[in-house]
């Protein structure tokens, strides 16, 4: 059954508002939002299971067989009028259609982790763009996962979500409170972790022969990594720099690392 909403002010208006822009709140409803017809359609193709689904007349118009597909996934359906999705709208050209989820459990996942598999992990990086863009990359090359360590932005936040492309609903994922916690599973797992340094004592990326139980940690874009992730990882790997900057950005580097931890 759809319902109309006409009021700004409107409960689920609002809640769906909070849920946008507090990654606390998201945390504690276990609840995201995703808008967009590509990101809603790839959630519920992928199996992420919808709440509540927002749209507007001119979306149902144009995107009904969608529409329809999303109403029959959510719990609840309603249309809204065009100031009222404003509202909650995160984009600056706004489709019409916004989809409220259920978050998948990032943390009791961490246990499918297997030496079988090869994976891109992030410490503390803060920019949800970078995310994003780290675990298309990450899906696209077939990376069996990204682990997120420490403090990194929320990946369920709106801008994380539209710069993966629908790639964090679909790349297992995979959070630890810090190093020291991913050392210890990856010890009891035969998991090996490399640590990207800029440091020409390292490593070179291009002379590792890396293989199934390997895992690369990049850092924070403005500190790298952690002095105790350093520390405790088995192996450092440094992408050769040959030019005058310094440094890659945190996509790009981790681009390069999965690439060739793919080969």
């Amino acid at each position: 059954m759809i319902t109309k909403i006409t009021a700004k002010d409107n409960k689920k208006i609002k809640e769906t508002v909070k849920l946008f822009s507090s990654s606390k709140h998201r945390k504690q409803s276990g609840l995201f939002v995703l808008e967009g017809v590509r990101l809603c359609i790839d959630a519920a193709n992928s199996g992420i299971e919808i709440k509540t689904v927002f749209f507007t007349e001119s979306a149902n118009e144009r995107y009904d067989e969608s529409i329809s597909l999303l109403a029959e996934k959510a719990d609840e359906a309603y249309l809204v009028t065009n100031d009222v999705f404003a509202k909650i709208s995160d984009t600056v050209s706004p489709q019409g259609v916004i989809a409220v989820c259920v978050m998948h459990d990032i943390e009791s996942a961490r246990e499918s982790i297997s030496s079988d598999g090869r994976y891109i992990a992030c410490e503390n990086v803060s920019d949800p763009s970078n995310l994003g863009a780290i675990s298309r990359t990450a899906e696209s090359l077939g990376m069996s996962g990204m682990i997120l360590i420490g403090n990194c932005c929320d990946p369920f936040g709106p801008k994380a979500q539209r710069a993966s492309m629908g790639s964090m609903l679909r790349l297992a994922l995979f959070h630890f409170d810090d190093i020291d916690s991913l050392h210890e599973l990856s010890q009891s797992k035969d998991i090996t972790l490399f640590a990207s340094v800029v440091d020409k004592d390292a490593e070179n990326l291009n002379e590792i022969g890396f293989k199934n139980g390997d895992a690369i940690i990049i850092g924070n874009e403005g500190n790298g990594l952690s002095p105790r992730a350093k520390e405790i990882c088995d192996r450092r790997v440094t992408i050769p720099i040959t030019g005058r900057a310094e440094s890659f950005n945190a996509a790009s580097a981790a681009a390069i690392l999965m690439w060739e931890l793919m080969k």
